[in-house]
């Protein structure tokens, strides 16, 4: 077919059909170009529109506008359009005012929102105080309770009666000899709640003052000035000192010149009663010028003694007075380990006058057991010693002739031989120290026994008394068989045999106790006078003044900043840690002594203990810390009103009970400007359950900004300013410190709320012990021969740092005002190891090892500026610490421990009506 319609083009354009061929290609023209405008049409004509639309509207000139928006009167000039525009301006009036009502609304419940929180407020408000009024009222019944228990209503003093100036109706005793308390003391003048003031007569108003020795005359006067009971008031004083001794011999006044001016002290009152005469001694050739002297009914304290002149319960034997002005140097005491020395006992001595010897008097057997004289075991004695001496079994040393000139002494007294340091060096050597006592039965204490006593304490040397008779110094307060052996002169072939039985442990315990005796009533002046003052105040039932605190210094600052809470601190789960208190701070009960026996002895008993509870340094007749009897009698079984319920789970979380059931702690925060890093750990306090208050030891001599507003933490802040800037601030037991719980923390130290809480109820079972997180130990350095601190990890310690550890407060009375100065001294010397010694004092007093709680082992505080310990010096500085506390103590009193508290269940989510409770392990 194509092919015909070429043909037929060629041929003329006429095809089969006849039709011109120009009609067929003007009709296809036609079409082509139709299709062509029809494109032009539906392409170019929108594209120009388009553009016209996008480029017209710009034109500054408004009427030129083809296709803008046209005005609301251009609009409305349409007729039917008028009507929609009256209704779309009524709709815009009325949404307009639809608006403003809405923000009216709006604002309206802004305010009332602002009602309805004030009013939780209010509320959350009015149940704190309702809350709080619920405890006070519950704490109030408490009390009342007890006080209805126990039948003992609150009474007021009695009035106190002072007898006449001139009381001569005392009644007269038949002898003087016959002098006790009940018959020669006037307790009218002593009322228990008198305080027991001592009035002290100055030496210097009276002729015999010159005489006196001026190195003990000097030591007692300082001593005077610093005592507590000692008073000005002579009207108001229960008991009336005079110094008369030591005297010096070329000016020593007759007896009956001296017992004229003792007759002529104007409160005398004709017999001297509650009279207490001084006689101290310095060397041990004092004589006994008072046994001629009629001394009424005043009472004796001095260092010799004879039988006719001692009244038991009523005179006193005192010990001598060696450092009359001097501080004992620790550094010159030998250490107490090894414990057995190179000699086993040692005697050196020389005597003068003897009796007949008991070899060379033919008595019977009949004849000593009716009561004649006992025969002078001296030669007896002299023959055994040296034979133990020959058979060379032990080492032992003794001597009957002095080298050089012998000390003088009483007859049948062994005077002393040498100079007190020759002795000393012996005594260094020697186990034991045998004191052979006067063969005069008669004389039973002399000064030369004394001297020798004094020594072998001094330096670590077991005293092994030979003659039972003997009245030790302080006999009837001190029990003398735990530090010395007391044997008769009968048994003196025994002795080499009892010696060799005692162990090591004993040995060490006897030395230990040698040591504390000497240190606590021996020592210094101050010490013996406070000794005999305390065996008088004990004597006649006067309870003793507590012990001072430290008075606490508020440096003013402002609060009010709301602490918050943070979530790494506050992270306990479903665990309960137990309520914050809302009622007013708790003070631990606070025991100042009522006048009962049970109240008197708590402590005592544990003094008295078996084992190396010995050490204590408060004895029945020392000083009582406020809160003492509750701190050693926690244990006794006791049990307040309410407390003890038991209780698992929730019961459990909620209540701390036990034998103590209401308890709070104090946080003690020792800081030295650093008070962003300060602030952060007081926020960290907030919502801590048992909080009692926190004490900011305030370090720095430049005070805390004033725009520094501290957190509000729920509980007082105490910001104390201090003396000077030392660590030992740390332990010193302020005022402010009502309770009997101290948590001691570094104010760098990050500790969660679960970890404290478990580390309260772990020391409330251990309340007599440091109880801790970070742990530390001791070890001894073999190439050097000496100790070292180490802060790796183990798992054996043997110290726990103070930088967060509970502990009680009686330790911080005793770091502040027993233990040996010199020790504090080297903390503020190195700035460092204050920790080192509190677990030191605590280890030496309890014989026990700290406590670890929970895995911890440091504590880091991140952004904190750089802390004392990441000094190199830090280190070696810890070392020396350790071996000079060791020189001071005399051996190593930190004791190893692989035990550790942690609480197996303490963080498990178990529901509450499960059991809950912490295990140890």
């Amino acid at each position: 077919e194509l092919m015909t319609g070429y043909t037929m083009l060629r041929n003329g354009g006429v095809g089969n059909g006849g039709q011109p061929w120009v009609l067929r290609w003007s009709s296809r023209i036609r079409l082509t170009w139709l299709s062509f405008t029809l494109f032009i049409i539906l392409v170019f004509f929108p594209l120009i529109a388009h553009y016209y639309l996008t480029t017209i509207d710009d034109a500054d000139d408004a009427g030129k506008r083809i296709f803008g928006p046209r005005t609301g009167s251009e609009l409305c000039e349409v007729k039917h359009v008028q009507d929609l525009c009256r209704i779309r301006e009524s709709v815009s009036e009325e949404l307009l005012q639809l608006e403003a009502k809405r923000q009216e609304l709006n604002s309206e419940i802004a305010k009332l929102n602002l009602k309805i929180e004030a009013c939780k407020k209010s509320i959350e408000n009015a149940k704190q105080d309702l809350l709080q009024l619920k405890n006070v009222i519950s704490q109030t019944e408490h009390s009342y309770k007890e006080l209805m228990a126990q039948n003992q209503p609150k009474l007021s003093l009695p009035i106190r009666l002072l007898p006449d100036k001139d009381d001569v109706t005392f009644p007269l005793p038949k002898s003087i000899r016959n002098c006790r308390l009940h018959n020669c003391f006037d307790y009218s003048r002593c009322p228990l709640t008198s305080g027991f003031p001592v009035y002290v007569y100055n030496s210097d108003d009276y002729p015999f003052g010159s005489s006196l020795d001026p190195l003990i005359k000097q030591a007692f006067e300082a001593t005077v000035r610093t005592n507590v009971y000692v008073t000005e008031n002579a009207n108001i004083a229960c008991v009336y000192i005079i110094l008369v001794g030591e005297m010096q011999e070329p000016v020593m006044p007759k007896p009956t010149e001296l017992e004229q001016q003792l007759h002529s002290l104007p409160y005398w009152r004709t017999d001297g009663h509650n009279h207490l005469i001084i006689n101290l001694s310095r060397k041990s050739e004092t004589q006994n010028f008072i046994y001629n002297i009629s001394t009424g009914r005043a009472m004796i304290a001095q260092s010799t003694f004879y039988d006719a002149q001692y009244r038991p319960g009523f005179d006193i034997v005192v010990s001598p007075l060696v450092h009359a002005m001097s501080e004992p140097n620790f550094l010159e005491i030998p250490p107490q380990v090894p414990v057995k020395r190179k000699y086993l006992f040692s005697f050196q001595g020389e005597k003068i006058e003897s009796l007949r010897s008991s070899l060379q008097e033919v008595r019977s057997f009949e004849e000593e057991i009716e009561g004649n004289a006992p025969a002078d075991y001296d030669d007896r004695i002299i023959t055994t010693l040296k034979a133990v001496q020959d058979s060379k079994l032990d080492f032992v040393l003794v001597e009957f002739t002095c080298k050089n000139q012998p000390k003088a002494s009483l007859p049948t007294e062994w005077a002393l031989c040498g100079e007190r340091d020759d002795r000393l060096e012996l005594l260094k050597l020697s186990t034991f120290a045998l004191i052979i006592t006067p063969g005069d039965t008669h004389l039973v204490i002399s000064a030369g026994c004394a001297m020798r006593l004094f020594e072998a304490l001094e330096v670590g040397a077991i005293p092994v008394v030979l003659g039972e008779q003997v009245q030790l110094p302080y006999n009837d307060v001190i029990r003398w068989n735990e530090a010395a052996l007391i044997i008769p002169k009968p048994r003196i072939t025994e002795v080499h045999f009892l010696l060799r039985s005692i162990s090591d442990n004993d040995l060490l315990a006897m030395r230990r106790q040698g040591r504390f005796l000497w240190e606590t009533y021996f020592s210094t002046s101050d010490n013996v006078f406070s000794t005999v003052l305390a065996i008088i105040r004990t004597r006649i039932q006067i309870p003793a003044a507590p012990i001072r605190e430290e008075t606490a210094v508020e440096i003013p600052h402002r609060s009010g900043k709301a602490a918050g809470t943070d979530p790494n601190m506050a992270d306990n789960g479903d665990l309960d840690l137990g309520p914050v208190e809302t009622e007013p701070p708790y003070a631990s009960p606070k025991y100042l002594r009522n006048f009962t026996l049970t109240a008197m002895d708590i402590y005592r008993n544990w003094n008295s203990a078996p084992g190396p509870f010995h050490l204590f340094p408060y004895t029945p007749f020392d000083p009582v810390l406020p809160s003492e009897a509750k701190f050693l009698g926690s244990g006794t079984g006791f049990r307040p009103i309410g407390g003890g319920a038991g209780g698992s789970g929730k019961e459990f979380q909620a209540a701390l009970g036990g034998n103590v059931p209401r308890e709070q702690f104090t946080v003690v925060m020792l800081t030295y400007e650093r008070e962003e890093v300060l602030m952060n750990s007081l926020e960290r306090l907030n919502g801590l359950p048992y909080l009692n208050k926190v004490v900011v030891v305030w370090n720095s001599p430049k005070l805390p900004s004033e725009d520094l507003l501290w957190p509000d933490i729920g509980v007082p802040i105490m910001v104390v300013r201090t003396e000077k800037n030392s660590l030992n601030n740390r332990f010193l037991p302020w005022d402010e410190i009502e309770t009997e719980a101290i948590l001691s923390i570094d104010d760098d130290a990050h500790l969660r709320h679960d970890e404290i809480m478990f580390g309260f109820r772990v020391w409330r079972e251990a309340r007599d012990r440091i109880v801790g997180f970070p742990g530390r130990y001791h070890a001894w350095d073999i190439p050097h021969q000496s100790w070292l601190y180490n802060s790796n990890y183990s798992c054996e310690l043997s110290m726990v740092l103070t930088g967060a550890a509970f502990f009680h407060k009686y330790y911080a009375y005793l770091y502040s005002y027993v233990m040996p100065q010199a020790i504090r001294d080297m903390v503020d010397e190195y700035i460092n190891c204050e920790d080192i010694a509190m677990n030191f004092l605590v280890s030496h007093l309890t014989r026990k090892p700290p406590i670890k709680v929970t895995s911890r082992w440091t504590f880091r505080c991140p952004g904190c500026p750089q802390a004392l310990s990441h000094d190199d010096s830090h280190f070696h500085e810890r070392h020396k610490c350790i071996n000079f506390f060791v020189k001071v103590y005399g051996y190593m009193p930190l004791l190893y421990t692989q035990f550790r508290v942690d609480s197996v269940l303490f963080k498990t989510r178990l529901p509450h009506d499960k059991t809950k409770c912490f295990k140890f392990i």
